[in-house]
């Protein structure tokens, strides 16, 4: 039978000069398991990380069937440092939510649910399981920090004009190939060498620079969650706001637990339709339609972006149907951020064209979303805010920059007297 099979990073060595590209097809006997992918090709078990079968976690004993597609990781390098340094060092805590087993632990973090064994690391390369139990590796480890307009998230109904005091540490749960902060998301090798910010000197910092409020962001913010729920909680006392800026591959519990500890607005990237994520992310969409439903539901502000990659994304027949979801699922006034892709990691195709956008925003709007953006073009018509009823200009953005806002002291339209779906 035929597979495909996709190696990862130091793997290729392993490779004939002839094999080493980034997916390839193989025969293999039936009623063989992954264990025989690696005796194939002379790999030690010992070497792998990390497969996954169809997107999903699996065990070297899987069995394959035809039509299958392995990708299979290499072990991160620092997993053999020493149990009882790494358990005492301050970026290191015991996660929240994970679940023994006999041989393994569970992540319940994000929805790949990684089955670590001990010793070993989950998909993102920050959990660690040491002696049973399932440790982050990444509280407080800051890779980049900024005092950033909200419009930059983006939020552009959610206390316009203010400044969040924003953090992101190392690696991500997704592997988009185009990913735009690949500098920080794509570097699981340097969890510790970053800056260590305890949630304590995040709120003195908040305090000193006269922030407005949180966000947790750069790169997926679901891995600093321990971290966040701790940082929530302190800027909650003193009346800060709180924002995630995330793929949405969050566990239930875990959104829920970030809800009950401040979480006020989150930006839900939606990449793509079903097939389009499984390809390319290695997920599920419609678990990320599951949390913006329940955000919403919980009274949490929710803003939906894609990142428009002409060429992959960019069909009229998906964007129409993403723009239906969030307009029956959501709500019409959700605002929905469609950016243009410029090249970057591994995607070398061209930026996005304005008119392309343009489009697909028009669209967006014939499906009866009231707030439609275009983003990542500094100075378009389309990044500034109109009255959905007389189409007044509302409030008029240069990239992240507020020039006039017609909204500072009440949500209606000073022209028509409509109400705006914003928080000010």
């Amino acid at each position: 039978m035929k597979i495909k099979v996709r190696f990862y990073e130091e793997l290729n060595d392993y490779l004939p000069f002839d094999l080493k590209k980034k997916e390839f097809e193989i025969e293999i006997k039936e009623n063989s398991k992954v264990k025989d992918i690696l005796k194939f090709f002379k790999i030690p078990e010992k070497e792998v990380h990390l497969v996954l079968v169809n997107g999903q976690n699996s065990f070297l004993d899987k069995e394959l069937k035809e039509g299958d597609r392995v990708s299979i990781y290499p072990v991160f390098e620092t997993i053999n440092i020493n149990p009882i340094k790494i358990v005492n060092e301050r970026r290191v805590k015991e996660s929240i939510l994970y679940k023994k087993e006999k041989d393994f632990s569970i992540c319940l973090v994000c929805e790949r649910k990684c089955k670590i064994k001990e010793g070993r690391m989950g998909f993102c390369k920050t959990r660690i399981n040491i002696d049973g139990k399932i440790y982050t590796l990444i509280y407080g480890e800051i890779s980049s920090i900024s005092i950033n307009p909200i419009e930059k998230k983006p939020f552009f109904h959610f206390y316009p004009g203010t400044m969040a005091l924003t953090v992101g540490s190392w690696s991500c749960n997704f592997l988009c190939p185009w990913c735009q902060n690949y500098d920080i998301s794509k570097r699981a090798e340097n969890i510790g060498r970053g800056k260590f910010i305890s949630p304590e000197e995040f709120i003195e910092i908040m305090d000193k620079y006269k922030c407005d409020g949180t966000s947790i962001s750069f790169n997926e913010p679901t891995l600093l969650f321990e971290y966040s729920v701790d940082v929530f909680k302190l800027a909650k006392k003193k009346n800060y706001y709180n924002t995630f800026v995330s793929n949405g591959y969050m566990t239930e519990e875990t959104l829920n637990i970030l809800i009950d500890s401040g979480l006020d607005a989150i930006n839900f990237d939606i990449k793509g339709n079903k097939e389009f994520v499984k390809k390319y992310c290695g997920a599920d969409v419609e678990k990320i339609w599951r949390n913006i439903k329940i955000a919403k539901k919980k009274g949490i502000w929710v803003e939906i972006i894609t990142l428009v990659i002409e060429g992959f994304n960019d069909k009229e027949k998906d964007i129409r149907e993403i723009a239906k979801r969030v307009r029956d699922e959501v709500g019409e006034e959700t605002p929905y951020h469609l950016t243009r892709y410029y090249p970057a990691y591994k995607f070398n195709t061209p930026p996005t064209s304005v008119e392309r956008l343009e489009i697909l925003r028009n669209i967006a709007k014939e499906e009866g979303l009231l707030y439609v953006y275009i983003g990542n073009i500094p100075g378009h018509r389309y990044e500034d805010t109109y009255c959905p009823n007389c189409e007044s200009l509302l409030i008029k953005r240069f990239g992240f920059e507020i020039i006039e806002n017609r909204l500072k002291d009440k949500k209606i339209c000073p022209d028509c007297g409509k109400e705006i779906d914003i928080i000010i």
